[in-house]
């Protein structure tokens, strides 16, 4: 007797249909809710890391360019006046932004003091534009987990009140809750892992980038 309850347990468990698709539609409104977040969040993260890879990739490939040319040029006020308006560099923003206060300003008294205060505005400024999105990637890794464990919880604690509701342990009733909850767990690592990469990647070029304009900028106050 019990091998057969035993075997249409397993029976009525290879029947269930546990696809993603499936999963999602047979989960209540909480793990849905948790689900769909987790996605959102997850797609949200990929936007950021795609355009902060561009952005980075860019930004190295011109500074390069910038740093050669303005090397290279005759005088810093030459080479600001033969500088495009539309310019988009990071260091060449804060090397324009420094020369337009330098060239307003006919007063010589405490030039460098003043140049030196504008230089580390104008990156803390960039440094700023950088970082944008660090805190979603930071939130995202350090929470999805938890977000997707509540679901996971959520969904257990449900495939036990159908256990307390039909009387039955078998397979049949206890899969299905248990797939839907570990999903929303599998979702939050997920959404978590490639955010945390990408922040600690990010974050470092941050400081390397910061350290190139920083170099910058003390090489610059030597010419003035």
């Amino acid at each position: 007797m019990e091998a057969e309850i035993s075997s249409q347990a397993v029976g009525l468990a290879s029947n269930t249909d546990f696809s993603l698709l499936s999963l999602f539609i047979r989960a209540d409104i909480i793990v849905k809710s948790v689900i769909i977040i987790l996605i959102a969040c997850s797609i949200y993260s990929w936007a950021v890391i795609i355009e902060k890879y561009r952005l980075f990739k860019k930004i190295n490939q011109s500074t390069e360019e910038f740093e050669t040319k303005f090397w290279n040029s005759k005088s810093a006020e030459t080479f600001y006046n033969n500088l495009p308006s539309n310019v988009e560099d990071p260091m060449a923003l804060v090397f324009k932004d420094a020369m337009q206060n330098l060239l307003k300003r006919k007063s010589k008294t405490d030039l460098y003091e003043r140049m030196t205060t504008m230089l580390e505005t104008g990156i803390e400024k960039q440094i700023s534009k950088l970082r944008r999105g660090y805190t979603f990637l930071a939130t995202v890794g350090s929470t999805a987990p938890f977000i997707g464990l509540f679901g996971t919880v959520w969904g257990i604690m449900n495939s036990f009140q159908s256990i307390a509701i039909s009387r039955n342990t078998s397979l049949a009733i206890v899969a299905p809750g248990i797939a839907e909850a570990l999903f929303a767990t599998a979702l939050g690592l997920l959404a978590a892992i490639p955010a945390v990469i990408a922040y600690n990647k990010f974050n470092n070029d941050s400081i390397l980038y910061f350290k190139k304009l920083e170099n910058f900028s003390k090489r610059f106050l030597t010419i003035i």
